[in-house]
């Protein structure tokens, strides 16, 4: 079976680390459950992480096909995901939440159903996270490559689900601060892995580059 190897798919969890950035969340989850009980509360984290693997695995699945469906070449759809993910990471750099992710309106609103919107979408598998799994989803066709992605989404799902259920202790031992850099820093690898896209994406569009 033609599959990648392993430094190519630990960089697509990475990648997707840094793009959903779960610690990056905490302070806007603490704030939506801040009128929850306990139990409520652990619920909600439970729903987030829940939506991100249902999310981004059907878009794991579909997504080629929503491309083929558009008639978006893997070129062009790599440089715009690229200067979307490029954005989003100018917002962290700032410590800030892109409205790329969240808007207004979506930052307030129902908290029963906070755990699906904002926080399981657009907040964490926003346009960033979809681009991402899309574009390593179709670099190759063999079911094991798709299994070792699946795996990586889930164990994303898994992590953020471990970050809300502890969001109360972390955001004391990090503070503020230490949450502002942890973004900052994920907002570099972001940066980087949009250029990249942008750089790659042009080589497919325009051969002559890759010369």
């Amino acid at each position: 079976m033609e599959t990648g190897s392993w430094n190519e798919y630990l960089k697509f969890f990475a990648a997707l680390l840094a793009i959903v950035n779960p610690v990056g969340a905490i302070p806007i989850f603490i704030n939506l459950t801040a009128e929850q009980r306990d139990e409520e509360r652990r619920k909600t984290g439970t729903m987030a992480a829940v939506s991100v693997a249902v999310i981004l695995t059907v878009v794991l699945f579909s997504g080629e096909s929503v491309l083929d469906f558009f008639g978006v070449t893997v070129g062009s759809f790599r440089v715009g995901g690229g200067i979307l993910i490029l954005l989003m990471a100018i917002s962290m750099l700032h410590a800030r939440v892109s409205q790329v992710k969240q808007t207004e309106e979506e930052m307030f609103a129902d908290r029963e159903t906070g755990g699906v919107v904002p926080l399981g979408t657009p907040l964490l598998a926003g346009p960033g996270a979809i681009s991402t799994v899309i574009l390593y989803a179709q670099r190759y066709s063999s079911t094991l490559h798709y299994v070792i992605l699946l795996a990586g989404i889930v164990l994303l799902a898994l992590l953020t689900w471990l970050c809300f259920r502890m969001a109360p202790v972390m955001a004391k031992v990090l503070g503020k601060t230490g949450i502002n850099v942890f973004t900052r820093i994920m907002g570099l690898f972001m940066a980087a892995i949009g250029v990249e896209f942008i750089a790659n994406g042009l080589k497919q569009l325009f051969p002559l580059l890759g010369g």
